[in-house]
């Protein structure tokens, strides 16, 4: 089977979906408008167009030539991930079988610009197939115009081998100066969408009850200066360890170092991939209860939800797992056992592999 994809190559979610199929011994092209931060990947033919500054010019001068290219390459399936600039390339090729793979803020939020709204109702009208990760995120392309009997629930899936408990990582401990200091974590980018500013209000009421807690903040985005000068004027900039962005290689080893994640998102599709990697390696998260994060976590029994955009709830639920081994146990445990059931990365794959072989 011959498979391409046009998807962001500076995505790990790109980068490990394309991989599987790649390591399954297919034939398989990716075309990106973006750069690959990956490098190459042993049996991915790579192409890279143009990305220019607004999302229609993307389409317009790209669109020719992506569709000469697909034609050229002509695979058996077509796969575009994000239903923007890349479904719509992938639409305007004409090429079939077309699948198209939602993300969340593509349907959810995006498309509330009326022509990015044309633009995606096109995309979601051509796919043969479109799968997505959340029931909620199936209903709003429903009434976008999809065709519900063409949408597939497939989870971009954890991979539980490499995400697993483990034990803390000293050199880690120490390059952080977090020796004897309980750990909180957050993977979520600096873009307003994951409020992070919730989070780092949060930081003092926890910092009251237990002051020698320090909170691990990764990621990049356009807000980093302005989260940094907040956690200033709040003095608690010394509690917080702003480390960048964390390299999928090295992220297993943060989580098993850590005692809490966090997650601050005002929107989710799916449950978010790092909530469930950190699900996997057997730790107790506090999320926001916006998405489908409810059907993910029980409330008080897997982990903590709390609502968006509350610092004193969640500073509470911190609190109340920092001071409570045996708990944070007892979320980590199931929280793991909820990922290996339902979201195992290997068995989403070969879910979407029998759906590419019964579009042939």
């Amino acid at each position: 089977m011959k498979i391409c994809f046009l998807a962001g190559a500076n995505s790990i979610h790109s980068y490990r979906w394309i991989k599987f199929f790649a390591d399954k011994g297919y034939e398989v092209h990716w075309i990106s408008l973006v750069p690959n931060i990956f490098g190459n990947i042993k049996g991915v033919e790579f192409y890279r167009f143009r990305e220019f500054p607004a999302k229609p010019l993307d389409i317009l001068f790209n669109a020719i030539p992506v569709r000469k290219l697909i034609r050229k390459i002509n695979p058996d399936i077509l796969h575009a991930h994000y239903a923007g600039v890349n479904g719509v390339l992938g639409a305007l090729s004409g090429f079939h079988p077309f699948v198209l793979t939602a993300w969340g803020s593509d349907i959810l939020i995006v498309s509330k610009n009326r022509l990015v709204k044309l633009f995606i109702k096109f995309a979601l009208k051509k796919a043969d197939l479109i799968t997505c990760d959340a029931e909620h995120m199936k209903e709003a392309m429903i009434e976008l115009g999809a065709d519900s009997s063409k949408i597939k629930i497939v989870y971009f899936g954890v991979d539980i081998r490499k995400f697993s408990p483990g034990l803390r990582d000293e050199k880690l401990i120490e390059k952080l100066k977090i020796q004897n200091c309980p750990a909180i974590i957050s993977l979520r980018n600096f873009d307003p969408i994951y409020n992070l500013e919730t989070l780092i209000k949060s930081i003092p009421l926890v910092l009251k009850e237990v002051p020698e807690a320090k909170f691990i903040i990764a990621g990049r985005g356009p807000e980093e200066e302005k989260l940094k000068n907040f956690a200033k004027n709040l003095k608690v900039l010394e509690s917080i360890r702003f480390v960048g962005w964390i390299s999928n290689e090295e992220l297993p080893a943060y989580l098993r170092t850590v005692d809490i994640y966090v997650s601050t998102s005002l929107s989710d599709a799916g449950i978010a991939s790092s909530t469930t990697e950190a699900m996997a390696c057997g730790l107790p998260v506090v999320i926001t209860n916006t998405g489908e994060n409810d059907k993910w976590i029980d409330d008080g029994e897997n982990g903590f939800l709390v609502g968006a955009k509350n610092p004193r709830a969640l500073a509470e639920k911190m609190v109340v797992l920092l001071r409570n081994r045996i708990l944070r146990e007892k979320f980590g445990a199931e929280a793991r056992e909820t990922v290996m059931e339902k979201n195992d990365y290997y068995r989403e794959m070969e879910k979407m592999e029998k759906i590419y072989q019964n579009l042939i």
